[in-house]
């Protein structure tokens, strides 16, 4: 992110101009006089140009009047800042690195049913919300017939992430899915194994050995769960 800045250009103090360093050496940092004028270096002052027969003509170069005013500034005194070409100011600029990142708390409370499904699986199954909001700091949700989910949602916000010291908030978001689990239980051979199937995205959980225990890496028993 670049912000342009305008700075005081420190050459001319904010001026624009400087005083002339020819007709104006003399003077003090910042002082400067007006209409001086400089002696005329083709009449040597006189106002006249001598000639080899004696005569006198009027010098072209000051008009007659001996001076001429200053060639560097014109006798105005001041000559335009160059390095703030006569504004007063710089335009400078400041790049500004700004990093964005996520923190997350997740929290998953599973009934004594589905409590061997790790989190992860939650996590990544699809449910259906019951709380979606956004705010600058969010507070718990309420359920007017849930004690369970309006104690679940309090924690959740108490055990929030840490933001660190150098860091600054921008939103929070504060969601709540209800994710149904089901457990199939089947028998192979007087065998019995189970798997979970988590979420409307259907993601399925194989716990112990299966498949490589029961099926020999052939899975034709699962092929239901693809329509």
């Amino acid at each position: 992110m670049v912000s342009p800045i305008q700075a005081t250009s420190f050459n001319c103090a904010g001026q624009g101009d400087i005083p002339c360093p020819t007709c104006n050496a003399d003077q003090e940092p910042g002082f400067y006089k007006e209409n001086q004028m400089s002696q005329c270096p083709a009449c040597y002052g006189r106002g006249l140009i001598a000639h080899r027969d004696g005569s006198d003509t009027i010098c072209t170069k000051c008009d007659g009047k001996g001076k001429i005013p200053c060639a560097t500034c014109g006798s105005r005194g001041l000559l335009k800042c160059k390095t703030c070409n006569g504004s007063g100011s710089l335009l400078t600029r400041k790049i500004a690195v700004v990093k964005w990142k996520t923190l997350s708390t997740r929290k998953v409370s599973a009934t004594s049913g589905a409590a061997s499904v790790p989190d992860e699986i939650f996590h990544r199954a699809k449910g259906v919300q019951l709380c979606n909001t956004q705010a600058y700091q969010c507070t718990p949700a309420y359920f007017a017939d849930s004690f369970f989910l309006n104690t679940f949602s309090s924690d959740v916000i108490a055990d929030r992430a840490s933001v660190p010291p150098t860091a600054r908030v921008i939103c929070e978001r504060h969601t709540i899915s209800v994710v149904p689990v089901t457990r199939v239980t089947m028998r192979h051979h007087r065998q019995s194994f189970s798997f979970y199937i988590v979420g409307y995205s259907r993601e399925v959980y194989l716990k112990d050995y299966y498949p490589a225990r029961f099926c020999w890496g052939l899975c034709p028993c699962l092929e239901w769960l693809k329509v």
